[in-house]
């Protein structure tokens, strides 16, 4: 961390952006293995559609720097992100410090009764091309909500069938 609490390394990418994106799903399982499972980032391209995901620098926790590709056809887009805090079984925090994809985000477990843990995944992105970025954000946000809740939901089905 910096002095101002900026994580090291990250930059402006750390502060939140005005694309904001949440989505929620409730999984069967307890919190620490969901968030066993989230933090298994190789896997994370068996519930994020088109994406392939790899550790690149560290272990996978705080300061590993993980990388994310989402192609479809010949269009490709990568996603790199600084692991910033971990918190297990709780929450992780992340930093996209790519050249597009840029901002905070962070998922959170919370245990509830009967072995029920609900995740939260919420990310902040900075728009790009300005003023044209923002003007389309509200157009594009509705896909991007729709996306991280399916892909949640797939995450959630996944750890209840086992195969996470």
């Amino acid at each position: 961390m910096t002095q101002n609490g900026t994580p090291g390394g990250v930059g402006d990418a750390a502060q939140p952006g005005t694309g904001e994106v949440t989505a929620t799903v409730i999984v069967n399982a307890p919190a620490p293995k969901v968030f066993a499972a989230f933090m298994d980032w190789e896997r994370q391209g068996d519930w994020m559609p088109f994406t392939k995901v790899r550790v690149v620098e560290g272990d996978g926790g705080e300061g590993s720097l993980v990388e994310a590709i989402t192609a479809i056809g010949p269009a490709a887009l990568r996603d790199e992100l600084r692991v910033v805090r971990v918190d297990a079984p709780y929450e992780v925090r992340v930093v996209h410090c790519g050249k597009v994809l840029r901002g905070p985000g962070s998922m959170r477990c919370t245990a509830m009764g009967g072995e029920r843990t609900q995740v939260v995944l919420h990310e902040w992105f900075h728009l790009p091309g300005g003023a044209v970025g923002k003007l389309a954000w509200p157009v594009l946000w509705p896909g991007s909500k729709l996306s991280f809740k399916g892909a949640l939901k797939k995450f959630g089905r996944l750890i209840e069938e086992g195969k996470l």
